[in-house]
C-alpha cells in the first residue's frame, strides 16, 4: 500500500516543488514523482492543494505539556506530551530534564529509555540532560541547590543507558572537560548552556567538540563590545549552531534577527522549551519542589525569571518568518533539517526524499498545522 500525497507546494527543504507527488510506503518516503501517478486498489491519496508539505519538526529541547512533564518519569507522562506535540507538528523530540536530585534525574532518564514509542503521536528520539552541570549565576530557574560539577559516577550511569542523545552543560566549571571527554566517546552532544564561559572559553569548547549552545541569550554571560562573553563566542564561532527560542519574550524580534543574520539559518535551531504548562490555560504550576507561574502565556518562577516557555513549534516557525522577514523555505530548516544535522539524523529525518523517514507536515496557507504523519501512520488531522 502507498500514500500518495499531490496538489500541494513541496519543500524538502532544500528545494520547493510544484506539481509533484510525495509517495509514502511503509515507514519511508519512496519517491517524489512529476509524472502521472499509477494508483492501485489499496493506495491512499491526500489531497493537498493550496497547502504547503514539509518535512515534520524537530524538538531538541521540551520539558513539558499539557500537565505532563519529562521529570514526572512515567510512560504516561511521555505520550502525553508526544501526542500533544504532534497537534503542532512535531513528529520527533529530546524529552528535556531540569536540574534535581540524582534519583529524580535517574528515573526521568530511564523513563524515557525504557518508554516505548506511542502510536499516535511524536517519537521522543533519546534524551537532553539539561542539568545539573551548570553555573550557579547563570542557572535561570534552575534550583541552585540542585547544581554541582560533574560527578563521574553520576554521568557515567547515565550514559550506560545509551538514550542520552544531547547534554547541556558549562565548560567553565570545574570537572567539564573531562564529562565532555566522556561524553563525546559515548556519542553524546553537547551544548553550552546556563554558563558564565569567556569567549576564549566557548572557542576551546568547540575546538574540544562542543557544537550547540542552548537557548542563546537565555542563561548565558551575555555580550559586551570589550568583552565578548558566552554570546560573543556562540555568535562567532560557525561550529556553533544556537538553540534560540523564538516567542518574543525570552529574545526581543529585533534580536532574533541579529541572531540569524549572524547565525544563518543553516546554524540556528527552532526549540520551545516547553514547560507542563503548554497547552493549558494561565495557572501555578508546582511539580519536584518547584513552582512556576503561567499569566498571559507566560511562565516565571514566584521571583520573576523566565521558566521555559509555553511555545508550540508551529508558531515558532511562523514568528521566525515575521520577525526576520524570511520566507517560509528559508525558515523550515531551522525546524526540520538543521536540528537532524546537529544530531547525525541527516537523510533520515528533517527532509522529504525516498529513503528518509515519512515524517510529514501539512499546513494550510496561514501555515497552520491541517495534518501530521509520523513514520507513514497520520497521527493528527485537522
Amino acid at each position: 500500500m502507498k500514500t500518495y500525497f499531490t496538489g500541494g507546494k513541496l519543500i524538502t527543504p532544500d528545494q520547493v516543488l510544484t506539481n509533484s507527488a510525495l509517495i509514502v510506503e511503509g515507514e519511508k518516503i519512496s519517491g517524489i514523482s512529476s509524472e502521472p501517478i499509477s494508483i492501485e486498489d489499496d493506495d491512499q491519496i491526500i489531497d493537498v492543494t493550496g497547502k504547503y508539505l514539509v518535512p515534520g519538526f524537530i524538538d531538541l529541547h521540551i520539558h513539558g505539556a499539557m500537565g505532563a512533564s519529562v521529570m514526572d518519569a512515567t510512560p504516561e507522562a511521555l505520550h502525553k506530551i508526544s501526542r500533544f506535540v504532534a497537534k503542532f507538528g512535531v513528529t520527533s523530540f529530546l524529552p528535556t530534564t531540569w536540574s534535581a536530585s540524582p534519583e529524580l534525574m535517574s528515573a526521568a532518564i530511564n523513563n524515557v529509555a525504557q518508554t516505548p514509542q506511542t502510536n499516535d503521536g511524536a517519537k521522543h528520539l533519546g534524551v537532553h540532560v539539561e542539568g545539573p552541570y551548570l553555573a550557579v549565576k547563570q542557572r535561570g530557574a534552575q534550583r541552585p541547590e540542585m547544581l554541582h560539577k560533574p560527578a563521574n559516577e553520576e554521568y557515567l550511569e547515565w550514559f550506560r543507558t545509551g538514550d542520552i542523545k544531547l547534554m547541556t552543560f558549562a565548560p567553565e566549571i570545574e570537572g567539564a572537560k573531562d564529562l565532555l571527554q566522556d561524553g563525546l566517546k559515548q556519542g553524546v552532544e553537547f551544548s553550552i548552556g546556563h554558563s558564565g564561559a569567556s569567549y576564549e572559553q566557548v572557542i576551546e569548547a568547540a575546538d574540544f567538540g562542543v557544537r550547540q549552545a542552548t537557548h542563546i541569550f537565555n542563561g548565558m554571560l551575555e555580550l559586551h563590545h570589550r568583552q565578548p562573553g558566552t554570546v560573543g563566542g556562540v555568535l562567532a564561532d560557525d561550529r556553533i549552531y544556537a538553540q534560540l527560542i523564538c516567542d518574543g519574550i525570552h529574545i526581543h524580534p529585533g534580536v532574533v534577527k541579529i541572531i540569524v543574520r549572524a547565525k544563518s539559518p543553516s546554524r540556528t535551531i527552532l526549540i520551545t522549551d516547553a514547560i507542563r504548562g503548554t497547552g493549558l490555560e494561565d495557572g501555578d504550576y508546582h511539580f519536584g519542589g518547584q513552582s512556576i507561574i503561567v499569566r498571559d502565556g507566560i511562565a516565571r518562577t514566584p521571583s520573576g525569571k523566565l521558566s521555559g516557555s509555553t511555545l508550540t513549534m508551529d508558531r515558532a516557525v511562523r514568528n521566525a518568518m515575521d520577525f526576520t522577514g524570511l520566507p517560509i523555505q528559508e525558515v523550515l530548516p531551522m525546524a526540520t533539517s538543521v536540528p537532524a544535522e546537529v544530531m547525525g539524523w541527516e537523510g533520515e529525518k528533517g527532509c522529504l526524499k525516498p529513503g528518509a523517514d515519512a515524517d510529514v507536515v501539512v499546513l494550510d496557507q496561514d501555515y497552520r498545522v491541517c495534518l501530521t504523519m509520523v513514520g507513514g501512520r497520520v497521527v493528527y488531522q485537522s
